[in-house]
């Protein structure tokens, strides 16, 4: 495994836990100013730059207080020279979610160039499976 690809992994694995621990400043520390984010709630079309991602984070943080986990359970990586990407399973929610439904995963997908010899994630998203059964 490339040092690039352990860096990004590392950087990856310490996000996860900063917004575990619900570190704001720690959560955005890597990510671009002009961060692109498509979540799992509104706004669909997605928040776009560091002050609306920002915004985000409070709300998720106040539902974990509840006893929610965001833990990786798996996390591959693929990195060039100034560019890579991530995507990975987490296990996201609170008791009895992942009880009630042990292979439900928060799918997460990121985006990620070099600046200045510094990885910085320019594109993150998450979802979840769609289990309503109905057309789209």
């Amino acid at each position: 495994m490339s040092d690039d690809t352990e860096h990004v992994r590392g950087l990856i694995e310490r996000w996860a836990r900063a917004v575990h621990r619900g570190d704001l400043d720690a959560v955005t520390a890597d990510h671009a100013e002009e961060i692109v984010m498509f979540d799992v709630p509104p706004p669909f079309e997605g928040v776009r730059g560091m002050a609306a991602y920002r915004e985000t984070w409070p709300p998720f943080f106040e539902w974990q207080a509840q006893g929610a986990s965001f833990d990786i359970e798996e996390l591959n990586v693929t990195a060039g020279d100034d560019v890579a990407f991530a995507h990975a399973l987490l296990r996201c929610g609170t008791e009895p979610e992942p009880a009630a439904r042990p292979g439900f995963r928060l799918r997460l997908t990121l985006g990620l160039h070099k600046e200045e010899d510094r990885w910085i994630v320019a594109h993150e998203h998450h979802s979840f499976p769609d289990l309503g059964g109905g057309d789209p």
